[in-house]
């Protein structure tokens, strides 16, 4: 399923930094002047610059916090602020609260901690904002617990609710768990309706939508157009290397099929973690596609 660093501060968090206001009091040498027979006067005592605070966690800001939490470089870092955050006393904008909740989702999806994650996207849901973000959250946390059925009924929700500017983006997500799942007539009814609803992004969902017919036995006419239309566009590129590669190899293009899903597998491998986990179905389906391809 498509979808998702969070990385590097300490994981201690902020740090005060106690420094002092002067430094080590020093004595300088009388120095003869040339051409007198005076000492130079003394130097005047050095004083060092005052150093700058960090400031401490209690501080900061939620809205800072937040930042912090999406600019962290590791999954433990990332929770930790996304807590600091969402544990400040008084009230918390609900909007931020979701954004906060969010972060320390992603954490615990990186880390595989699948249940608490799923967890999380309920709170997100209580909040009633970004319902359809959160749904999707939902959604991917119950795939990779195997509860494909409770996937499904998140993204229903998601394309339900959603603004209708993402309700092919949400019907095209359940489309690939029913793809991946198996379940192709149902596959086959959620792509044609991401298809019907898609405008920059239809490519994507018309190209998927074949690949799931070619799978099921069905006989698509017309597949190298599609994959001309798709790969001329932005489309084209991330998730739809996956949908070219296999759209590629059912039109017997043994080359660009490996091209495509070589691609696809590199790049969906090789960034976060949060993408790979999301996208392990397919990088397993490009890798047996891979496997297919006739030996040269």
């Amino acid at each position: 399923m498509r979808k998702a660093s969070e990385h590097g501060d300490s994981v201690d968090g902020a740090r005060s930094v106690r420094t002092g206001s002067g430094g080590r009091r020093t004595k300088s040498t009388a120095k003869a002047v040339a051409g007198s027979g005076e000492d130079a006067p003394r130097e005047k005592r050095a004083s060092s610059a005052p150093r700058r605070r960090a400031p401490p966690a209690a501080a900061l800001t939620a809205e800072e916090m937040l930042r912090r939490a999406l600019g962290a470089e590791t999954p433990r870092s990332r929770a930790l602020w996304a807590r600091r955050g969402l544990s400040l006393r008084g009230p918390l904008d609900r909007t931020t609260q979701a954004m906060l909740l969010r972060q320390l989702y992603l954490a615990y999806f990186e880390t595989r901690r699948f249940e608490r994650a799923a967890e999380v996207a309920d709170q997100v849901l209580a909040l009633g904002v970004l319902s359809d973000v959160a749904h999707q959250d939902a959604a991917r946390a119950k795939q990779a617990l195997g509860d494909i059925d409770g996937a499904v009924g998140h993204l229903r929700l998601a394309a339900r609710t959603g603004p209708a500017s993402r309700r092919a983006f949400h019907w095209w997500t359940l489309g690939s768990v029913y793809h991946l799942a198996r379940r192709y007539d149902e596959a086959i009814g959620a792509l044609t309706r991401a298809a019907r609803w898609g405008t920059r992004d239809k490519p994507l969902y018309q190209g998927h939508l074949a690949v799931v017919q070619c799978e099921s036995g069905r006989t698509v006419e017309g597949l190298g157009a599609l994959i001309d239309r798709l790969s001329e566009v932005p489309a084209g590129q991330g998730y739809g290397r996956f949908v070219l590669g296999q759209m590629a190899y059912f039109d017997r293009r043994w080359d660009e099929a490996k091209k495509y899903l070589e691609a696809f597998v590199q790049r969906s491998t090789s960034g976060r973690a949060a993408v790979a986990i999301a996208l392990g179905g397919e990088i397993e389906a490009a890798r047996q596609t891979l496997a297919a391809l006739p030996k040269r």
